[in-house]
């Protein structure tokens, strides 16, 4: 089998033990006075002399985290949501049998305790036990150093002992949920309804992604996990549902990173009767609210690495910056790609082609081909050399001005964006939901947030004209006949929604495993949530040989 057999049949028998003393082996309750959070909370400021004079009754539950024995006494720690407590188990309190089902325990197993508290000669708060009740059996051993594990996905395949054996992964999901909690009551102050939409739907819509595929038998079609709630939740705003959000799970069928998991957690929220700067400024709202509902506080802790070493970082929630996407390249262009762009360059594809050969010129010139150490800052500008080549290759190819400008933007100025910063204003080539601004029309209402070098939030002033919004779609589906097997495809339904008419509106996604790296210092996806998606578990030869002998 693939379990520590040795251990796994010494425990089996212990269980035939602890049964044989009268205790059955796998109890449906436990009833308890108290959690030892209640434990903690209530008694932890109580001197011993007062716990002598007014003795305090418990019943408590929880997991063996440390036990000892000495003699016809002993110690153990049990843990109950990740909160700890000591008990003093005594043959003389217990009695015989008592005794002997505390010597049959092991590290792990489940028991309840009833007794009174008092404190030890070292001053710890203990239960005094009376009487302990057996629960469940843990027949496979804990490890003794979790983190010291050289199989780093074994903490993420088994999650459950990850979360037993470490007190701060705990907390890292107690957060989590912090963080959505905050995120409702904010919504919800502001008149929002939660609602929920289909996750099996007949067209990919409402993002630029590849989808899952699946097929309903009794219908015979095919259909696609959700990539996005969106046109249904604007849908819903045609319907008249004025303020709408919806926390949902989405599946895109791309890449694993430190940043992607191919089923992740969004917040997505439609507001009618206003824009993208009215969506845009209750975003702001809600994520401050959520950080300072994580951490008491509206700054957070974001550690990075540069140059080998640990940087700790201070986000400031609080305090935010805005720039358009062109304000942004102009911002953080580097001084090696010669001349800083002027705002007449990303208006005409000659002249934004010309900026590009120009910079990778430059930057060629400027670093020659002189051997580059790790952490030197030519290897940055080496790097963008090549990132801005690919760039004006890829134009050359497909001349599209909006994709080279958010290509550049990518480059150049991602990376610099570490305290929370909100990105307006993004070519109309790569928004095809979006509400394009009335004086330039090759640029839309939309947003993006960044915080710790990466975006957290999308969102954009609503497109509610049906004919615009058709022609978006068939530029789209353009771009899938050339290959593109994430550009949207078409939607008459929608489309039809919209014909009913659909007011002005101003609409937003939140990442919300983003956010929770963000807000626990956490650097990889995996690391908030509970159960990533992980590669099959490798079969070992010990496994192969134990599955053979017992065919």
């Amino acid at each position: 089998m693939a379990l520590d057999e040795h251990i796994y049949n010494l425990r089996r028998e212990k269980l035939k033990q602890i049964e044989a003393l009268g205790q059955p082996t796998y109890r449906s309750k436990y009833e308890f006075s108290h959690t030892v959070e209640q434990i903690l909370a209530g008694y932890s400021p109580k001197p011993a002399e007062e716990l002598d004079q007014n003795r305090v009754n418990v019943r408590v539950a929880g997991r063996i985290m440390a036990i000892r024995l000495m003699g016809k006494a002993g110690f153990a720690h049990i843990q109950q949501d990740g909160k700890k407590l000591q008990i003093y188990v005594k043959k003389d309190a217990v009695g015989e049998k008592g005794f002997e089902l505390y010597k049959l325990l092991d590290l792990g197993d489940h028991i309840g305790v009833s007794g009174y508290l008092f404190r030890t000669r070292t001053g710890e708060l203990s239960v005094h036990v009376e009487e302990i009740t057996f629960l469940s059996k843990d027949l496979l051993p804990l490890p003794e150093k979790w983190h010291g594990l050289t199989d780093v996905e074994l903490r993420y395949r088994q999650r459950y002992v990850d979360l037993v054996m470490n007190p701060e992964v705990r907390e890292v999901f107690v957060k989590r949920t912090k963080i959505i909690q905050s995120m409702r009551r904010t919504f919800d102050s502001h008149n929002f309804i939660e609602v929920e939409t289909p996750m099996m739907q007949p067209i990919a819509g409402g993002a630029v992604a590849r989808p899952f595929v699946t097929h309903h038998n009794t219908l015979d079609m095919d259909l696609y996990l959700r990539i996005a709630p969106e046109l249904y939740l604007k849908r819903l705003v045609v319907g008249g549902f004025d303020r709408v959000y919806e926390i949902n799970r989405n599946f895109r069928n791309e890449g694993l990173g430190w940043r992607w998991n191919p089923e992740f957690t969004m917040l997505e929220a439609y507001q009618a009767y206003t824009n993208y700067e009215g969506i845009m400024n209750l975003t702001q709202e809600a994520i401050t609210e959520a950080a300072k509902a994580v951490n008491g506080s509206p700054k957070s802790k974001w550690t990075r690495v540069e140059d080998g070493k640990e940087v700790v970082e201070e986000l400031d929630w609080s305090n935010w910056q805005r720039l358009t996407m062109r304000e942004a390249i102009i911002k953080f262009w580097p001084g090696a790609f010669g001349p800083t762009p002027e705002m007449s360059d990303f208006a005409d594809l000659a002249a934004f082609t010309a900026r590009l050969e120009t910079a990778h010129e430059s930057a060629a010139s400027s670093r020659e081909q002189m051997p580059i150490a790790q952490g030197d800052p030519r290897a940055e500008s080496r790097h963008l050399k090549h990132t801005v080549g690919a760039l004006s290759a890829e134009l050359k190819k497909n001349p599209n001005l909006g994709k080279g400008i958010a290509g550049l933007f990518e480059a150049v100025a991602e990376e610099h964006l570490m305290q929370p910063t909100i990105i307006y204003e993004f070519p109309t080539a790569v928004s095809p939901l979006s509400k394009q601004k009335p004086d330039e029309p090759d640029w839309t209402e939309r947003f993006e947030i960044y915080a710790g070098q990466m975006e957290i939030s999308n969102g954009f002033s609503e497109l509610n004209d049906p004919e615009d919004q058709r022609r978006r779609f068939e530029s789209q589906l353009k771009e899938r006949e050339r290959g593109d097997e994430e550009a949207h495809q078409m939607d008459e339904d929608y489309i039809r929604a919209l014909s009913y008419g659909m007011p002005p509106a101003g609409g937003v996604g939140i990442g919300i495993d983003r956010l929770a790296m963000l807000l626990t210092d956490s650097h990889t996806i995996r690391d908030v949530i509970l159960f990533p998606l992980l590669r099959p578990e490798k079969t070992t030869i010990a496994d192969t040989e134990n599955t053979e002998d017992n065919k």
